[in-house]
């Protein structure tokens, strides 16, 4: 069959259930397992977030700064040798977007990390939360009854 066919065989499958929705299965990502059981359990780590922002914290915003640093100095150089020219203008012009960039990209590090670690530490609070409350059920009154006996 070829693809002319078999697309218009799908139309017409869809025309026919206008409402159905079709389940492949779980979805298989590229994401590991992050808990007990397997990958399409929902769980969260709040040590996974921690690491990643702390690789935020010591990795990222340190090169970002080291790099934009130097590209600035490397920009302001070149123009401090272009003086007079239209160029230098142009460059000041890129070294002063640049320098917003740097500081817009810096922020979003900043967000990103503490988005992080409130959502790890939220998730913690949650869990307590939710065990403590488990702790806090009652049996029922419907209890005290035994079970019916078994034929």
């Amino acid at each position: 069959m070829g693809f002319e066919e078999e697309w218009a065989s799908s139309k017409a499958a869809a025309a026919r259930q206008p409402g159905a929705t079709r389940l492949d299965g779980a979805y298989d990502g590229p994401f590991p397992p992050s808990g007990p059981g397997s990958d399409k359990d929902l769980t969260s780590s709040a040590a996974r977030k921690n690491t990643a922002a702390n690789d935020i914290e010591t990795d990222f915003e340190p090169h970002t700064k080291t790099a934009g640093a130097w590209a600035d100095e490397a920009n302001g150089t070149a123009a401090k040798a272009f003086a007079g020219w239209a160029t230098a203008a142009g460059l000041t012009k890129v070294q002063e977007r640049w320098g917003k960039s740097v500081t817009a990209l810096l922020g979003r590090l900043a967000a990103e990390k503490s988005a992080l670690r409130g959502t790890a530490g939220y998730f913690q609070k949650n869990d307590i939360g939710v065990g403590n409350d488990f702790g806090l059920l009652r049996p029922s009154s419907l209890s005290q009854f035994s079970p019916p006996p078994h034929a």
